[in-house]
């Protein structure tokens, strides 16, 4: 017997944001997932793209920080989504408006390629969630436009890519000025041991 969106834990604002997305059921991933994330576990999430990945992990975490709604430091992020291209995280702003349409709060995507301004200006406010490619984020970091010292929830999306050689050392320096108190997420479609071991 499939389980619907209510029975794993999602709040009405979340449930009425999937109906009018015309999302009916769950997939796998976000049946086995979206309980985990609601009870704050940290998890490793595999499954192929195209299986509604982004919404296991986006569901939960907009729930999450609504029922805990504070104020953010300026600057500052609650959720942190690591991605490596300005297109996914386009997408991933996106599903973020779609699904939390309800739920008021903030977000801000940071990626290179454009100007850095607008992106400055949404970080300034404090952000609830901020998703972001590795390089883009430690320039403004650099430039003290971003703190980090405040995120409550990591997310690392197409893990098995972010790291290996051409970004683990970005993500390292990102994840060395988290708290080491938060959750930790990965999603992947795939997830080599040597991908595990370089965060572990």
């Amino acid at each position: 017997m499939e389980k619907t969106f209510k029975e794993l834990g999602l709040s009405e604002p979340l449930l009425r944001a999937l109906q009018e997305e015309g999302y009916t059921e769950p997939t796998p991933i976000q049946t086995q997932t979206i309980p985990l994330v609601l009870a704050r576990r940290d998890l490793i999430g595999v499954a192929q793209t195209g299986t509604g990945k982004t919404a296991a992990f986006a569901m939960p975490i907009i729930q999450i920080l609504s029922n805990a709604k504070q104020r953010t430091a300026k600057w500052g992020a609650r959720c942190l989504i690591l991605t490596p291209t300005r297109e996914l995280a386009a997408q991933i702003g996106d599903s973020f408006g779609a699904y939390g349409r309800h739920a008021h709060l903030n977000r801000a995507v940071v990626f290179g390629g454009v100007g850095q301004n607008p992106q400055v200006r949404a970080l300034s406010r404090g952000t609830d969630v901020l998703i972001a490619t590795p390089g883009r984020l430690l320039d403004l970091m650099g430039q003290g436009f971003a703190r980090l010292d405040g995120v409550e929830i990591l997310v690392l999306d197409e893990a098995d890519r972010m790291l290996d050689m051409g970004f683990i050392r970005d993500v390292k320096r990102i994840i060395a000025t988290l708290p080491r108190k938060r959750q930790t997420l990965f999603f992947s479609a795939t997830m080599p041991p040597r991908s595990r071991a370089a965060v572990a």
